[in-house]
């Protein structure tokens, strides 16, 4: 949750904020191959961007200047991942961007995220931000603060890989709950689809600590209690174990969607046998979008 000072400024900086985040989010996954993971980068370069905005003046192009940051802050995950790869291309060569029928178009912008994460870091930026998000040749050389030449040439490259990789299997390996995940998931979920929050409360630490992604963030038994007396209120979920990336997690459906996939998830975590840590995306139900689950 990011906050800035109320000014008539810094309000529609917030607005800006808050509109833009689903579009850097989708950026984010994408560069660091992970929804969950890109959260927390987008959430990273939020903050870096409050703590800059009042020195910055005046923003000719707000957008970019945000994608910029985003872009900064998920190649500073990727070093600390280890998985940075060279930025530019040593060679710079002129080329007209080819223009995508349709067809490849979609089948680009509909790439996992773990096809994605296959390509070097300059061609999956280039990719994403033209045929995902759909900038022009300008802004990307504006993010990825590089020549026209490199953008147009690590474009060309990364469009060509995927093509590629779109004619290979995924081969993803199929991944499933341990026993114990499954048990404390189960238990945890079952109460909660019959409301029986009382036990729930049971099965949480007295130092439980709980994010409502983008929304708030609460401390201690009292305080995260309130939380689910919320939930109480309203009916618009029915929760179910699974697996979300290869982790451990609840999947939210709507139960007067039945045809639909999860609208979000939650994620928890566990120490002593209790409940330590509740992170629910319900009101960031952009973060879902491309991830890889299992029920």
């Amino acid at each position: 949750m990011t906050v800035v000072s109320e000014t008539p400024a810094a309000g529609d900086f917030a607005r800006r904020l808050v509109a833009m985040r689903p579009k850097l989010h989708r950026y984010c996954a994408r560069m660091v191959g992970s929804v969950i993971d890109g959260e927390d980068v987008l959430q990273d370069a939020l903050i870096k961007a409050v703590e800059a905005h009042a020195a910055a003046g005046e923003i000719g192009n707000p957008e970019g200047w945000l994608f910029r940051i985003a872009h900064n802050t998920a190649l500073d995950f990727l070093r600390r991942r280890q998985r940075q790869e060279a930025m530019r291309s040593a060679e710079e060569v002129e080329m007209i961007v080819d223009q995508l029928d349709a067809v490849t178009s979609r089948q680009i912008a509909s790439a996992s995220l773990r096809t994605f994460m296959r390509l070097p870091v300059a061609q999956r930026s280039s990719v994403i931000l033209m045929d995902v998000l759909g900038c022009s040749l300008q802004e990307i050389c504006e993010v990825m603060e590089c020549s026209l030449a490199a953008a147009k040439a690590a474009l060309h490259r990364g469009r060509t890989q995927l093509r590629v990789f779109a004619q290979e299997p995924e081969n993803v390996p199929q991944q499933s709950l341990s026993e114990a995940d499954r048990e404390r998931l189960g238990a945890y979920v079952a109460h909660f689809n019959a409301r029986d929050f009382d036990a729930i409360r049971a099965m949480i630490a007295d130092d439980v600590r709980l994010e409502l992604v983008s929304k708030t963030r609460l401390d201690a038994k009292a305080e995260v209690s309130r939380y689910f007396g919320n939930y109480s209120n309203i009916s618009d979920w029915h929760l179910v174990p699974g697996m979300l990336e290869g982790r451990p997690a609840i999947l939210v459906f709507d139960p007067n969607d039945r045809g639909a996939g999860p609208k979000y998830f939650m994620l928890l975590g566990w120490t002593a046998g209790k409940v330590a840590t509740i992170r629910d995306f319900r009101h960031a139900p952009y973060v879902i979008e491309g991830a890889v689950y299992l029920i």
